[in-house]
């Protein structure tokens, strides 16, 4: 298996990225967005300094993937001010197939100013494997790779967030792969949600 970090060059991968997110993300507020939300929104996590997209490829093949960035304000004005048209387009398809998406992305945006700390830090704000790879250790490898390329001289560590109550794999696997609960918190929606850290020693 093969991971590396994708080019802004290399659109049919992050088609791909797009695919393998629908397929593990399944009822979440992002994938109902839609396809072509998720294609801006990757391609900005590409394009975007301290932020990028790991790959995990098997024979070529995208089989996993693992979002980041350093600076997901910074992330986010970008994706604003780049593709504020596009993202308002499919924005406005989702509001019509379901009009309370409207706050739910008002809030999603707002989001990474109000978690603005002190440190510096690395939030991993997506990781997907497609199915018949899972349990095969494709997201180890990915957060092993993650792991090993931020500097830990800038940033303090790195961070995610994910649901506490009915998500016991996805809780067991971030634990197997040394990341400890910093602290648990309700979204405006109700979700009981952990936020993640892990610190290199």
């Amino acid at each position: 298996m093969q991971i590396r970090r994708i080019r802004n060059t290399e659109k049919s991968i992050i088609n791909d990225i797009v695919s393998i997110h629908l397929d593990t993300f399944k009822g979440f507020f992002l994938t109902f967005m839609g396809r072509g939300f998720l294609n801006l929104m990757y391609r900005s996590y590409v394009e975007y300094k301290d932020s990028g997209i790991l790959v995990a490829f098997e024979e070529e093949k995208p089989v996993g993937f693992l979002a980041y960035s350093g600076d997901l304000h910074g992330l986010y004005i970008y994706m604003i001010k780049k593709r504020l048209i596009l993202f308002a387009w499919y924005s406005l398809g989702a509001f019509l197939r379901r009009p309370a998406v409207f706050m739910r992305l008002i809030r999603a945006f707002l989001k990474p100013a109000e978690s603005k700390r002190e440190e510096e830090y690395v939030e991993l704000a997506s990781i997907g494997v497609i199915p018949n790879m899972k349990s095969k250790g494709v997201g180890t490898e990915l957060i092993d790779s993650l792991k090993a390329q931020v500097d830990f001289n800038r940033y303090a560590y790195i961070t995610l967030e994910t649901d506490a109550v009915g998500n016991d794999s996805a809780n067991h696997f971030y634990k197997k792969n040394g990341f400890v609960v910093e602290r648990e918190f309700e979204t405006n929606e109700g979700r009981k949600m952990f936020e993640y850290r892990w610190y290199i020693i």
